[in-house]
């Protein structure tokens, strides 16, 4: 390319990059609450679903929806992840995919995938820009303009329809009944994963009234599938499908004997379920749309998977559920890059759990990672092992030294989250699996909820956080870790977050460093920001070459999304 080109290359990236930004603004402007519980204050006299269908008019959108060949999913927890396997089987089946999930973590882009990838920043322009300009021309005192997520689903729809894809997966963004996506009149088959108390405020404090929210996306004899759950949300389940003459399968969590030796590409127990539930939905709609009874040899499903199902439930991806990131920038080499799945002395295990039930499922898959990591030492390179306090001690042939491994907990959580239940569910759980954390932090949210911003994009200032927040996360955990009795009242600042701690916490027993009595906790710290706790864990590995850190990242996908932006920035 002659210089001309180059030039010609780079406007064109410039463009893009500016229009991008300007769309992220336009964005912005679509918030209606300023953070989770708050409700939104939008005018005019329709309701929601309402609103939908008259922005889907307004766009020429209705008959293109009806004739979307969807699958829909609601769930509290393992929506995403089910979604994720359905894209991976039917695209690994030949078909041209569509992918609707939510939240994004580092750009929302990764909200809408086509064939396996997000959207290119070229086409979501092009296609945020028609709908923006088109409901822009249309409202009214009566019709504004729609919030954030209910904008993010008709792009959804405008960019499935415009892409021609073959099959659309939609996650529901919020309960079902009411939610944005709900629009759907008759997708071809529907899922239900696994439920449990979560978004209490808007759907109400008891699993039956969640399950029946959940179950709102039920369509009069458009067939449903399930996974088993707690008889309380079940009973929800049937009597709202028997209402509407929907035949409702429960489906048992897959045999993992009957993956042909391939792994699941999610990890965690509990994904067995998540995949039998996608496995479910993927034959069903193929059995509807092309009559596929030949890809499968008997009629138990479970028993005998076809190739392309093997592949997608191997291939599928979910970033910050049970993610592990090698962060190599902590060598002492100067480098930035962010290695996944190679050996490394600081290891970011991702899970943005915030539910009693996930947060479980979340240590567990924690613990059994750690435990796995331990056993892959040879016999001969694992002469001795002791455990102490939450210190791994490995001697050995690992790098030619002895190394000290360590847990760390990385945690924020909404303050519409109960962290008197998430934190003792979590400790207890590890704790049953030999795992201890030698230090807590609990750090502030880099993300607001009034921009939505770029990839490119992190904000850096620090002065205005309020960190009491925080100050009441640690003052709970120090309270699980010394008893209830330990000297913690709700008015004592802890520690000074504007001093960052010695990284000399690694050698020795930290827990005798304690002293609840003269206020004085060696087990936790509040961090005045994000990106001083990274470089503070990059400095403990820098600083002490035998030790080997082992970061759980959870409490909030927020907190997963900016540890994603700081890791790979």
């Amino acid at each position: 390319m002659g210089s001309g080109g180059v030039l010609e290359a780079n406007s064109h990236e410039l463009a893009l990059s500016s229009s991008y930004e300007s769309a992220m603004e336009a964005l912005s402007s679509l918030i209606t609450r300023q953070k989770r519980g708050d409700k939104p204050s939008i005018g005019g006299k329709f309701g929601k679903l309402e609103r939908m269908q008259m922005y889907i008019k307004i766009l020429g959108l209705e008959d293109h929806i009806a004739g979307l060949k969807i699958i829909h999913v609601a769930g509290t927890k393992g929506k995403g992840s089910t979604c994720s396997f359905c894209e991976a089987i039917l695209r690994e089946c030949g078909f041209r995919t569509g992918l609707f999930t939510s939240p994004h973590l580092i750009d929302v882009r990764e909200r809408f995938r086509v064939d396996g990838l997000d959207i290119s920043e070229e086409k979501f322009l092009q296609y945020f820009w028609d709908c923006w300009h088109q409901l822009k021309e249309n409202v009214s005192e009566n019709l504004p303009m729609p919030p954030l997520f209910q904008f993010l689903t008709i792009l959804a729809f405008k960019i499935f329809i415009c892409e021609e894809i073959d099959v659309a997966i939609i996650e529901v963004g919020l309960g079902g009944l009411r939610d944005s996506t709900n629009v759907i009149k008759e997708p071809v088959v529907c899922g239900i994963s696994s439920l449990g108390m979560d978004h209490v405020e808007a759907l109400g404090n008891t699993l039956g009234k969640i399950a029946s929210h959940k179950a709102g996306i039920f369509k009069p004899q458009i067939p449903a599938f399930t996974v088993p759950q707690l008889p309380e949300a079940m009973d929800v389940l049937q009597e709202k499908a028997s209402e509407l003459m929907v035949p409702l399968e429960v489906v048992p969590p897959l045999d993992p004997k009957n993956l042909d030796g391939l792994k699941l590409s999610l990890s965690g127990d509990h994904q067995y379920t998540n995949a039998a539930l996608a496995v479910a939905l993927c034959r069903r709609w193929l059995q509807k749309i092309v009559n596929s009874k030949e890809l499968f040899t008997n009629g138990k499903l479970e028993a005998d998977l076809p190739e392309p199902f093997l592949r997608g439930l191997a291939t599928a991806r979910l970033s910050g559920r049970a993610q592990i990131v090698y962060d190599s920038s902590s060598k002492a080499c100067n480098t930035s890059e962010v290695k996944e799945n190679s050996p490394g002395d600081l290891v970011f295990y991702l899970d943005g759990a915030h539910s009693p039930e996930s947060m479980e499922v979340c240590a567990r898959w924690f613990s059994n990672t750690v435990k796995e990591d331990r056993s892959s030492f040879s016999e001969d390179e694992i002469l001795e092992k002791s455990w102490e306090n939450g210190v791994q001690h490995e001697r050995g042939n690992f790098e030619g030294s002895s190394k000290i491994s360590k847990q760390i907990l990385l945690f924020n959580c909404m303050e519409v989250r109960d962290p008197q239940v998430l934190l003792p569910r979590l400790v207890t759980t590890c704790a049953s699996s030999g795992v201890h954390f030698s230090k807590a932090l609990f750090v502030p949210s880099m993300s607001t909820y009034n921009k939505v911003t770029s990839a490119s994009v992190i904000s850096s200032d620090i002065s205005t956080k309020d960190l009491s927040w925080q100050s009441t996360l640690q003052r709970i955990w120090e309270k699980i870790v010394h008893g209830n009795d330990a000297i913690v009242d709700d008015n004592s600042k802890l520690e000074n977050p504007e001093t960052m701690p010695s990284t000399a916490f690694v050698y020795g027993n930290s827990s005798q460093k304690c002293n609840p009595a003269d206020k004085h906790f060696a087990c936790s710290e509040v961090m005045p920001s994000l990106p001083s706790a990274i470089k503070w864990l990059r400095d403990c590995v820098r600083e002490n070459p035998s030790v080997r850190v082992q970061v759980l990242v959870t409490g909030s996908l927020h907190l997963v999304g900016d540890v994603l932006k700081l890791l790979k920035r």
